[in-house]
């Protein structure tokens, strides 16, 4: 029996993640089948039961169930427990291990593919939801300069900032946070961690958010410009880049835990740009 695989969301319509995996396992010689899985807002665990027993192996978890997934997993891996967010679940015999592959993505996604230097920068992070707290501990590993949290509500990033206090003391970094628009500060990079950009919506940003060669980028992903990224080029930003990176690099992640394999990220990204 071929084994099963699935990105859980919603909405999940928009998602690449069965293309990407799909070359993934073209590339590796692995047999595997993965689909798209539509979870009512409220009827997120019983998809996900519903999957696993009917064989599944694993899930990817996008927008708006990490939270969700940290909460169903019965055992979490370190890098999930430091960011209280699961996107990668993992099915065996013994239970749902539950793991976080978004700041690894992020990372390699920003300083490989991009080559965009994070220590000494300055960082701004919009959200303080799931998205944004799988990011955080990596983006203080790379030792910034100061990090800065923005949310609508304030004290939900005040919350990720004493959470997350020790880890930038351990690095010497500048840890704060707030609600919108924020203090009128330059940034060398500015990440929207929100899902506005399958909404369309704008955000309440500060003036002059971007510093001298700047960069935007967006977790979300569209074959155009997201409406941040068009927001950022208003705003002056000089460099723009769109998620897909991180997700094919966070794909990668997960399919290496599912299949103990770790495929090549370049060709599948020229891919899914070309297409």
């Amino acid at each position: 029996m071929t084994d099963r695989y699935a990105v859980v969301g919603n909405p999940i319509a928009h998602s690449r993640s069965p293309a990407i995996h799909a070359q993934f396992a073209l590339q590796t010689g692995q047999e595997l089948i993965y689909e798209r899985l539509l979870a009512p807002l409220d009827g997120f665990a019983a998809t996900v039961e519903q999957f696993r027993a009917a064989g599944g192996r694993g899930l990817n978890v996008t927008v708006p169930f990490k939270l969700d997934a940290f909460a169903l997993a019965q055992e979490r891996s370190e890098r999930a427990l430091a960011a209280g967010a699961v996107n990668t679940l993992i099915f065996s015999p013994a239970g749902i291990l539950g793991d976080n592959t978004d700041g690894a993505g992020l990372l390699r996604d920003l300083q490989v593919n991009l080559r965009f230097p994070l220590a000494g920068s300055s960082i701004l992070l919009l959200g303080a939801g799931g998205a944004a707290q799988g990011v955080i501990g990596p983006l203080l590993a790379a030792k910034p300069a100061r990090l800065l949290i923005l949310n609508r509500t304030a004290e939900k990033a005040g919350r990720l900032v004493r959470r997350f206090r020790d880890a930038a003391a351990a690095v010497g970094a500048v840890l704060d946070g707030g609600g919108f628009p924020g203090p009128s500060d330059a940034f060398d990079v500015v990440i929207n961690s929100t899902s506005t950009g399958l909404s369309g919506e704008r955000l309440d940003l500060p003036p002059r958010l971007f510093a001298a060669a700047g960069l935007a980028y967006d977790m979300m992903y569209a074959r155009d410009l997201t409406a941040f990224l068009t927001q950022a080029h208003e705003q002056g930003a000089s460099r723009l880049a769109d998620g897909l990176g991180m997700l094919v690099e966070q794909a990668a992640e997960s399919f290496f835990l599912w299949r103990g394999c770790r495929p090549d990220t370049a060709p599948v990204m020229a891919a899914l740009r070309a297409g």
